[in-house]
């Protein structure tokens, strides 16, 4: 039960598009322009660097906040809290990439996922935020950059969730929504993966390859 309304919970906190909102607040629909998500990066691209600065913040807390709290809830059972914490940014996300109410059209849910490990560990955060930093500074790639952070993020997870204590009976559980918040961010870049294949992708800045 606490798995479902974690479930809920987060994603009632993923239906605040920062994105969108930053976009009405200035007369247009993001959805509308660039690369068509609501997303940081294309609010980085339409409206400016001050722009996708609040609205990677916002979208990084409405993260933060519910999975913060599900920690402060089970600090007296951390393995449970870990797993909720999965739990409650995966509905973010689902909430954040999908909104009902935005006839399911938003963002790619890579902030949402920043606030979800920012949530869970600091050393997570480090080493992500560092890999982030390093592929977009060397490729000047933002979506190779998010799926590296994918990447490592169930590779952590799948070697750290025994040094949480997760015990053995939660352990696939842990897994499958560690790798269903990977997965989400591929399959929302999947256009971007195209596009990076065949070296069509756009950059942060300069010219397309």
């Amino acid at each position: 039960m606490e798995r479902i309304i974690c479930l809920v919970v987060g994603y009632a906190f993923g239906l605040i598009e920062s994105g969108y909102l930053y976009g009405k607040m200035n007369g247009i629909d993001i959805r509308q322009h660039g690369s068509g998500n609501s997303g940081t990066t294309n609010a980085l691209r339409v409206l400016g660097k001050k722009a996708g600065l609040v609205v990677f913040i916002g979208d990084v807390l409405k993260t933060m906040i519910p999975c913060v709290a599900v920690r402060i809830l089970f600090r007296d059972d951390p393995p449970m809290g870990y797993l909720l914490t999965l739990y409650t940014g995966l509905g973010v996300i689902l909430g954040h990439n999908y909104p009902f109410y935005l006839k399911f059209q938003g963002g790619k849910g890579i902030a949402a996922t920043a606030g979800i490990l920012t949530s869970l560990d600091w050393r997570l955060m480090v080493i992500c935020l560092i890999s982030f930093v390093l592929v977009v500074a060397v490729s000047r790639y933002v979506s190779l950059g998010s799926l590296v952070v994918a990447t490592i993020f169930l590779a952590w997870n799948c070697v750290m969730a025994g040094s949480y204590g997760i015990p053995e009976a939660g352990l696939t559980d842990y897994y499958i929504v560690a790798a269903a918040i990977s997965a989400l961010a591929f399959w929302r870049h999947k256009a971007n993966i195209v596009r990076l294949a065949h070296g069509t992708e756009n950059k942060l800045w300069g010219n397309k390859k």
